[in-house]
């Protein structure tokens, strides 16, 4: 059994397991079959944030799978009528593998320290690891190829960017990205980055000329996330230099895409111009989320397709 909480606890094979998984499965879903893999198998969903991707593309996964899912809102009362050690001890012998979309990184590391079951990060303040994962498998499908891309991060250094500077160190994905002063990676992290993928091609700038210049995607995210409401006005001034725009792209090069993990502001990050274009694979990146979680849940409970 194994616990999932992060990109950074996945060695590079393993994550081309998922990959290889997922582009199988991915074929046989547009060929029109749902192969079952995982028939009678059981996932329970923990959210304490709005979801539409994560949990669409999860539930929608397992019954493709063949298995069963289920949502646990608040009427469950998760870390509110018992402590999480409880609460995870009892829900892990009831389901196969559980989801957890929480406010706290630590609650994630908490229910998997007394899950019985294999824990899924689906999104906590530090990482976003599934949303990580489906981005490199959708830019190997642009690009034909992960080796010798450049994957540019336009914006606040978030829990989305910390999943794919280690995704990308981990696959040999150059990763570049351009925040205001304040908004960077920490120190610890960047020490972790290395530690765990000494050979990362990692670029920090304050120019988003230069970050984007030469990218096979340009990427950006909401410049205020759920919770960071109170900062808005802040940020939407700190920030007013980093719009992803006509202008940005065509720095990037004819040949880049464009990247968000949604729900997007649009005339603040990025523009209308830009999230409509012929070079936006917006809609192909949430779609991979299903095709991606599914070969992490064949991967994760041991299924051979």
């Amino acid at each position: 059994m194994r616990h999932l909480l992060n990109v950074s606890d996945l060695t590079t094979d393993e994550i081309l397991r998922i990959f290889a998984l997922s582009a199988d499965l991915k074929a046989k879903f547009r060929a029109g079959v749902r192969e079952p893999l995982l028939p009678g198998r059981m996932m329970a969903l923990v959210f304490e944030k709005q979801s539409l991707r994560t949990r669409v593309s999860f539930q929608s996964a397992m019954t493709h799978l063949g298995g069963g899912s289920m949502l646990l809102g608040d009427d469950a009362g998760f870390g509110k009528r018992e402590s999480i050690a409880d609460f995870t001890r009892v829900l892990s012998e009831m389901v196969d593998v559980i989801v957890l979309r929480t406010k706290a990184h630590q609650t994630v590391v908490e229910a998997a320290k007394y899950s019985s079951c294999s824990v899924i990060n689906g999104l906590t303040d530090q990482s976003h690891p599934c949303q990580a994962l489906a981005d490199l498998f959708t830019i190997r499908e642009s690009a034909g190829t992960l080796e010798g891309q450049k994957l540019a991060w336009v914006g606040d250094a978030n829990n989305v960017a910390r999943s794919l500077a280690m995704a990308c160190g981990l696959l040999g994905v150059e990763f570049a990205v351009a925040s205001p002063k304040g908004y960077d990676f920490d120190e610890a992290f960047v020490a972790k980055l290395h530690a765990k993928a000494p050979g990362v091609k990692f670029l920090v700038t304050r120019d988003p000329v230069e970050a984007v210049r030469g990218a096979a995607a340009v990427y950006t995210d909401v410049w205020a996330s759920m919770g960071q409401e109170a900062e808005e006005a802040q940020r939407r001034r700190d920030f007013a230099d980093y719009q992803v725009n006509g202008k940005l792209m065509s720095a990037a090069g004819p040949t880049a895409r464009f990247m968000h993990c949604l729900p997007a502001k649009r005339g603040e990050e990025v523009t209308d111009e830009v999230m409509d274009s012929p070079y936006s694979i917006i809609v192909e990146q949430a779609a991979n989320r299903m095709h991606v979680q599914k070969g992490v849940l064949a991967w994760l409970l041991g299924a051979q397709s």
